[in-house]
């Protein structure tokens, strides 16, 4: 069972637990303690973070921060946070929509003339709700999340060989905006969700084209530092040093851990990097909004789903699923690349939120299922 199919069931449980008067605060940190603490000695973990009402009712690191050195996670570590980035990119764009820089239902040339004529109307609100039509990374070459489409550009290695997207082959964001330009799209536009890390990463560009600045310095600007997010920055420098940084790992063929860390720094569909006490200050946005020339209704457009279309059960609103889970309308994403699993949840009915954080690409998840029975069994 994979580590994000588990922690989604773990939240559910939990969550449902935290709506529950009888449910104490010591007994969910219990709870997460026997669920957490059964991974292994000298492995990388997850720190864990359980937010009720503005407030971290549960924090707390389980196994490595880094292997080398022994140094264990404590709840305070910096993580890449792969897809969950891609909702603080879509608030970057709703920014300058407000300052009336942004048409969302403008054809995304307007503002990028230099993509290919797609042959029909790619609107920026399209981008961000998964609907634009636009692929995804198979388009580009192999990587964590599968083999290389036949329908993909061609594109070599140094060596001459297939492009890998990862650790071995290596592009700048101007090389790889370079590259999304000559990729057409997958399908044909408004017809169905079709989720596309590529229309995220070209929001990134969109903000940089319109703002004057990178999207780093941008969100740095207009989001983390109103909202104190000290540790919270999107990693567009592959060199710099990352204070308090878990460090990623995956299990190799034999099932020694080994370094496993992305050489790869666009942003936009990724990136973003931060800890479980920015990650409150995020959540706690949504119910005391601060961002923004008018916060409430930025957090208005951030939580409305950008179509009625869906997947599986869910809608998606701006880097967010939203649907009804167990009773309780629920936005979330989870996130997964080289060296990194990640997931938030937010309940806003119950002001609850699950945070988990993990440095583990394939953590093995079958001590945590067992100990996940027991959860759902208290929580019901």
């Amino acid at each position: 069972m994979s580590i994000n199919r588990i922690l989604k069931s773990t939240f559910l449980a939990l969550t449902v637990g935290l709506a529950q008067p009888a449910l104490a605060r010591d007994d969910i940190s219990a709870q997460l303690d026997a669920i957490f603490e059964a991974i292994p000695p000298g492995a990388p973990g997850c720190n864990v973070g359980v937010v009720e009402r503005g407030v971290l009712i549960h924090k707390r690191g389980y196994g490595l921060a880094n292997l080398e050195l022994d140094v264990p996670l404590s709840g305070d570590e910096v993580h890449r946070m792969a897809s969950v980035s891609k909702q603080f990119t879509a608030m970057a764009v709703l920014l300058l929509v407000q300052d009336g820089k942004i048409d969302l239902d403008a054809d995304i040339h307007r503002y990028l003339p230099e993509l290919p004529d797609y042959g029909a109307r790619v609107t920026v609100n399209a981008m961000l709700g998964h609907f634009s039509g636009m692929g995804d990374y198979d388009l580009i070459g192999s990587s964590y999340e599968g083999p290389r489409s036949r329908k993909a550009v061609d594109l070599s290695s140094a060596a001459g060989g297939e492009f890998r997207l990862g650790n071995e082959d290596y592009l700048t964001i101007s090389e790889f905006y370079d590259v999304v330009k000559t990729v057409p799209l997958a399908l044909t536009p408004e017809r169905k969700f079709r989720y596309s890390n590529l229309a995220y990463f070209l929001l990134s560009m969109l903000v940089e084209e319109v703002s004057g600045e990178s999207l780093r310095a941008f969100a740095e600007r207009r989001i983390f530092k109103p909202l104190g997010m000290n540790s919270t920055f999107f990693a567009d420098q592959p060199t710099e040093i990352v204070k308090h940084r878990a460090y990623g790992y995956k299990r190799n063929r034999d099932g020694v851990f080994v370094n496993d860390m992305t050489n790869l720094f666009w942003v936009g569909d990724g990136g973003l990097h931060t800890n479980l006490e920015d990650m409150l200050k995020w959540d706690r946005n949504f119910y005391q909004p601060q961002v923004g020339p008018k916060p409430a209704e930025l957090i208005a457009m951030m939580n409305r789903p950008n179509s009625d279309h869906r997947t599986r059960k869910w809608r998606y609103a701006n880097g967010q699923f939203v649907g009804e889970s167990r009773g309780l309308l629920a936005y979330t994403h989870d996130g997964g690349w080289l060296g990194t699993s990640t997931f938030y949840r937010r309940y806003p009915a119950v002001e609850t939120s699950l945070i988990v954080l993990c440095n583990d690409a394939g953590a093995d998840g079958r001590l945590i299922a067992r100990a996940l029975d027991v959860v759902m069994q208290d929580a019901h």
